[in-house]
């Protein structure tokens, strides 16, 4: 792969000019090592040299997950000698999808992992606490720990979890950043309260953030969750990430916190209607994206699943990319209830406003009607019916509509949302393929 982490500086023009000529040999190159993109290019009548535009690449049709799921080695481009790690995505929206990794793709990796931390500001001085998994598969891990490695800076593998390693390894390391789930900040400042650690004199001072949201879904303010953090620990500045297995390739904000920067020599960006045609600037479209540079299993033209708003106006840093916004939610996740038309994120936020809840899983099923039904699983020390009305009307005022609330014990709800093997916490769960009578 060709790397230029001054282009996202450069104009649009210059970075337009560039994407199309790394387009060009990603294009030549599933045609001539892709059994998937082979097929699908013979199918389409597409002939690889003639694409040559952003707006040619249009005529290639797009590339769903389900495709992965059921041509998943027609998409390998190497032999398998030549793989050195394989990776599964997370499963989100079905079976998981194994992705294999050349040593030039570890590269790129870390490249990409280095360019997002030099986003947020980290230099070779600073020292990161990884508070995620590396192990299980999971390809992001890994990622932070190479890209750190190229950056030159320290770098700690607590993994997730253990408030109380958490803190020791800050006593004993100082780390000066880390890579988080934002919803465990706020189980390490609980930790830190009850155990009398100082934590806002911590040296601590960013988080760069994976998982979870951090700014309204309609905006760049901070969502609940993010502000809850900032409230209590003011000294730390909140960073987001935005990635996925599938694109190898991560969009960070940057100190403007004004959404996440687009790396422009690792990946092209299209943002589609449901008819497949691009939305305008600030519009929501799903994010579908072509790799640059993937050399063991490159994709063109995937459709991610994931709904958002994207931005081209130029940022205060300097740079001229596309920023994307916040995650609206995935397609597949989209709940039309009574009318209208609702994402998680925004049920989400709600929840974590209200001061009541402590913990909570909002379920969607298929009614009887065969409409989608709305259930709130609620740990709380209040039960009563009038909390209940306060929730429902709280939700009426913010998205019109109030979803059914079912109370349990925490140990329950914790049990639910954090399963042998994942990742992250589970917050959503979608039943409409199997139905709660």
């Amino acid at each position: 792969m060709i790397r230029n982490s001054d282009i996202q500086f450069q104009s649009p023009e210059a970075i337009r000019a560039f994407q199309e000529e790394r387009m060009q040999e990603t294009i030549r190159y599933v045609a001539g090592h892709s059994e998937f993109y082979r097929s699908l290019f013979a199918q389409a009548g597409i002939v690889p040299f003639e694409i040559r535009t952003l707006e040619d690449l249009r005529r290639i049709p797009v590339t769903t997950k389900q495709d992965l799921q059921l041509r998943n080695n027609e998409f390998l481009c190497v032999p398998r000698h030549k793989i050195i790690d394989y990776v599964t995505t997370s499963g989100t929206l079905g079976d998981p999808v194994t992705f294999a990794l050349t040593e030039s793709d570890l590269d790129r990796l870390a490249y990409n992992e280095m360019l997002s931390f030099t986003t947020v500001g980290c230099t070779r001085d600073d020292i990161i606490q990884l508070m995620v998994t590396l192990d299980r598969r999971f390809m992001a891990g890994l990622a932070y720990f190479l890209g750190a490695r190229q950056l030159g800076c320290g770098v700690t593998r607590v993994g997730n979890g253990i408030p109380e390693l958490q803190w020791d390894t800050v006593r004993r390391i100082a780390p000066t950043a880390c890579m988080v789930i934002p919803s465990f900040l706020l189980k390490l400042i609980d930790f830190a309260e009850a155990h009398a650690i100082d934590y806002r004199h911590s040296p601590l001072r960013k988080a760069i953030c994976i998982g979870e949201g951090l700014h309204t879904p309609d905006g760049f303010e901070l969502g609940t969750l993010a502000a809850q953090i900032h409230q209590r620990w003011p000294e730390l500045e909140l960073f987001s990430t935005y990635a996925s297995t599938e694109m190898q390739t991560s969009f960070t904000e940057c100190a403007h916190h004004c959404g996440g920067h687009l790396p422009p020599d690792l990946i092209i960006v299209e943002f589609l209607d449901d008819s497949g045609q691009p939305v305008a600037n600030g519009e929501p479209g799903e994010v579908t994206i072509t790799t640059l540079g993937v050399e063991g299993m490159p994709l063109v033209r995937f459709r991610t699943g994931d709904v958002c708003r994207h931005y081209s106006e130029p940022c205060a840093c300097g740079r001229h990319t596309v920023r994307l916004g916040s995650l609206l939610g995935r397609k597949g996740q989209m709940i039309k209830f009574k009318g209208t038309t609702l994402y998680p994120p925004a049920l989400f936020n709600i929840l974590d406003n209200i001061p009541d809840v402590k913990n909570y899983i909002v379920e969607v099923f298929t009614n009887a009607l065969e409409t989608d039904q709305v259930q709130i699983r609620v740990h709380s020390t209040n039960r009563s019916e009038m909390f209940v009305k306060q929730i429902k009307d709280i939700f009426r005022s913010k998205v019109r509509v109030a979803p059914d609330i079912l109370f349990e014990s925490t140990e329950r709800i914790s049990k639910d949302q954090f399963p042998a093997m994942s990742r992250k916490p589970i917050k959503f769960v979608d039943r409409r393929n199997n139905p709660i009578h």
